[in-house]
């Protein structure tokens, strides 16, 4: 048995931001902080004081977590980024709705001298001798707390308060891990018994004092706590503006494998039984209960379950029979979002993103590099734009038009090449859910003025939701590590709604009010006979089951999954200097090695077998006086830890790679609790100056920390606990819906276009035995919860 923790977090957008820069306005981004480390940063929105980013995030947690914080700033050119607010959410605010937050929460002030973080270890006891009572306080050690000088450390000491006693430890200086190991006995005084308080101090030469946090508690044993801030003030007033933000906090218990068995045996069967039976199934029933967001999740769980069992072609071919039997109209086929579209989607993300990468990423890149101005749309035109740029005159709309329509076809023309080239490059299980999908749709509307829906329903997918969106918005595809810059975002809408019209064979060309893409007809009209050839090649593939035998990962472990430069640091730099000691090499990570050349077409490569990595965590920027650093802790068996210390180009840059490595090593034993954030150097660790280079760690590691994506490796039993969770929310509905005579479900008989009471009986059974295996389900969780609550220590009190 096991527990997860997981956020799914979206940004949506901000309002009323007030302008930081001369121009009256703001560039603004937003960093995701989990318990003080930065997780994910949005895109800058260049001058908007209400931006909108949009950008969705699943972040894989520790289950003690204790806060989520959002910092939105001001991205300045020179100097350093202005900090306009935050909003911090603790556990208990995120876990307090099921549904999660979705509102619009006021931005608060940043007071930078009360940014608290880190722990105090503490052990405390109350002694008595013929004197009275005494209080006797061993401070042990801090670790992570708040940088407060500009080395980017702090001069930390505690003081400790009883009643109206105080006492001071000694400060240690330029370290965020101070070790004191220092006993303070405070005598008890007269009058009502007072808590323990215990503050931390930045001792500063010149001025007052910075704080670094406090705990308050009743003297009992040893206590490792976090220090706790000043309350935050929200700011009533709105004046700094606001988020609208979406989060949810999802932690569950997985139990052991045997016990999700009934029920994913019952989902099988759905998808492998005859096809008479489709309309009263189990799965049928499941979808009829789901709706909005929770479709979304349980179509991303489903094409999981079935691709861990080999199945998500029988899987895929179920959905689309149940939604072409109840389309009337051509025109709306595979248009909604029902489960049939969503699972479909979710299944091209899950399998074709390495293909979608190796197909679009060379045009992409090449918009993002090039930053050509292009428009053909006369309101939107700045027809200024080369006269400031050459000083000549500005060139006529109709200059422009033409500059611009040369400039998009040769883009366009790539990208339509490279994806007709593509067909040997799409993954087999994509072309064979592409042929399956044909013939049930070509079944369904066999006439011969209809012979375009077996064409429209591949492209409805393959261009409309998987193609257009990635070239719309490339980061969110992994494509780009930044959103584009007004300009080019400009120039891939183009190009998306070019893509979209020949996914659609041309069907609305000229007609709506984008009349002016009319230029682009001809080219479009060109390319959607080169397309239908592309998608009659695409389905023409042997075989009529599941290519290749029960999955246990998405990529192979010797396939790439992240690639690309990093700078890193030579083992043993003898007199040089930081900076020249950091050397650009070009990393690939797979499933079985890190390796890294000087370039990505050396042929020789050092490689770190995967299997040796201990710990991958960041690296404190005054370390080596670098940002965006982390350091990759291996070891071959018993021998020495090694570190390599890697810098990166950004944060998100950054994120990335902790999160692709710690996926990569979560499998591997003994990996490490503790590791230094700083470096050995001059004979001593930078942030803790312990002078062993074998000293212990003084800071916890963060392996459970991981962005989720399309890579995650299969967890079928967590797969399994989430449809279980869904079918649980349904339960009532379940009841009503199918076992009471006085409320028969009408859609499933909208599928077989009457009320046969056949079908009535085998849509009861269905639900009877979904209801079944959830009471067993439920039975073995209440029997886990009690042995967990039986095994807990009482009184004990953890980080």
């Amino acid at each position: 048995m096991a527990k997860i923790s997981s956020l799914n977090v979206r940004v949506v957008e901000g309002r009323a931001l007030p302008a930081k820069d001369v121009s009256g306005s703001s560039d603004p981004y937003c960093l995701v902080k989990v318990d003080d480390e930065v997780v994910a940063r949005t895109a800058t929105v260049w001058r908007s004081l209400s931006p909108f980013w949009g950008e969705e995030y699943t972040v894989h947690l520790p289950l003690d977590f204790h806060h989520l914080a959002f910092y939105v700033l001001d991205e300045d050119t020179v100097g350093h980024d202005d900090v306009i607010g935050k909003i911090s959410l603790s556990r208990e605010a995120i876990a307090a709705d099921p549904r999660g937050i979705d509102s619009w929460i006021n931005l608060s002030r940043v007071d930078p001298d009360a940014e608290v973080q880190g722990e105090i270890c503490l052990s405390v006891q109350m002694l008595e001798d013929a004197r009275g009572r005494c209080l006797r306080c061993h401070v042990l050690q801090a670790r992570d707390l708040a940088p407060r000088d500009i080395s980017g450390t702090s001069d930390p000491f505690a003081r400790v308060f009883w009643g109206s006693q105080s006492l001071e430890t000694s400060t240690i200086k330029k370290t965020r891990f101070p070790h004191w190991d220092e006993v303070l006995e405070l005598r008890e005084v007269p009058g009502a018994p007072s808590p323990l308080r215990v503050e931390l101090w930045d001792w500063d030469m010149v001025g007052k004092n910075d704080f670094l946090g406090m705990v308050s508690l009743t003297p009992c044993n040893t206590i490792c706590g976090s220090p706790v801030p000043p309350k935050e003030e929200e700011d009533e007033m709105g004046s700094l503006g606001a988020l609208r933000l979406k989060v949810r906090l999802i932690e569950d218990r997985v139990l052991p494998s045997r016990y999700y068995q009934p029920l994913l045996e019952l989902l099988m069967d759905s998808v492998l039984g005859p096809a008479e039976e489709d309309t009263a199934s189990p799965l049928a029933v499941l979808e009829e209960l789901t709706s909005g967001d929770c479709r979304q999740d349980l179509a991303t769980k489903l094409v999981k379950l079935f691709l861990g069992r080999g199945l998500t072609g029988p899987f895929l071919d179920y959905l689309t029979r149940r939604e072409v039997a109840r389309t009337t109209d051509h025109n709306t086929l595979f248009r909604s979002n029902s489960l049939a579209s969503k699972s479909m989607e979710q299944f091209m993300k899950l399998v074709g993103m390495p293909y979608l990468h190796e197909v679009l990423k060379p045009v992409i890149g090449r918009v993002f590099e090039e930053k050509k101005y292009m428009e053909l749309d006369p309101c939107k035109m700045d027809l200024g734009r080369t006269r400031r740029i050459s000083f000549k005159g500005a060139p006529s709309e109709e200059q422009m038009r033409e500059t611009s329509l040369g400039l998009l076809t040769g883009y366009l023309g790539a990208i339509v090449d490279a994806i007709v080239g593509s067909v040997g490059r799409c993954p087999p299980a994509m072309r064979l859910a592409f042929k399956q999908l044909r013939r049930r749709v070509q079944e369904r509307f066999p006439q011969a003025e209809l012979q375009d829906v077996k064409y429209l329903a591949i492209s409805g997918f393959l261009f409309l939701r998987f193609f257009a969106p990635a070239i719309l918005t490339p980061k969110l595809f992994d494509l780009r590590d930044h959103h584009a810059d007004p300009q080019t975002s400009r120039s891939l809408l183009l190009l998306a709604k070019a893509i979209q019209s020949i996914g659609n064979l041309g069907q609305q060309l000229g007609q709506g009010k984008e009349l002016w893409m009319a230029p682009l007809h001809p080219f479009l009209l060109q390319s959607i006979s080169r397309v239908r050839d592309f998608l009659d090649r695409l389905v023409d593939v042997d075989g009529d089951e599941e290519a290749g035998a029960p999955a246990r990962a998405l990529v192979s472990p010797s396939v790439t999954v992240r690639e690309g430069y990093l700078l890193k640091r030579k083992e043993e730099p003898a007199s040089l200097a930081t900076r020249f000691a950091f050397k650009k090499r070009y990393f690939w990570l797979s499933g079985e090695t890190l390796s890294y050349a000087k370039g990505p077409e050396w042929q020789t490569r050092t490689s770190i077998p995967v299997s040796h990595i201990r710990a991958v965590e960041r690296v404190d920027e005054g370390a080596f006086q670098l940002p965006h650093v982390m350091q990759v802790v291996t070891q071959d068996g018993a021998g020495p830890l090694h570190t390599a210390y890697l810098q990166c180009k950004n944060v998100n840059e950054l994120s990335q790679w902790l999160s692709a490595l710690r996926k990569a090593s979560a499998p591997n034993p003994d990996k490490l609790a503790s590791c230094h954030p700083g470096a050995f150097r001059s004979a001593r660790w930078t942030c803790c100056l312990q002078a062993e280079r074998s000293a212990a760690g003084c800071s916890r590691t963060h392996s459970a920390v991981t962005l989720g994506d399309w890579s995650d490796p299969l967890d079928p039993d967590a797969e399994a606990q989430t449809v279980y969770r869904q079918l649980l929310l349904g339960r009532d509905q379940l009841r009503m819906q199918f076992l009471e005579d006085s409320s028969m479900n009408t859609t499933l008989e909208a599928d077989t276009g009457k009320a046969c009471p056949d079908v009535r009986a085998r849509q009861r059974a269905a639900a009877a035995l979904l209801l079944e295996v959830l009471a067993d389900l439920d039975q073995a969780h209440e029997e886990f919860q009690l042995q967990e609550q039986a095994g807990a220590a009482p009184g004990h009190l953890r980080p």
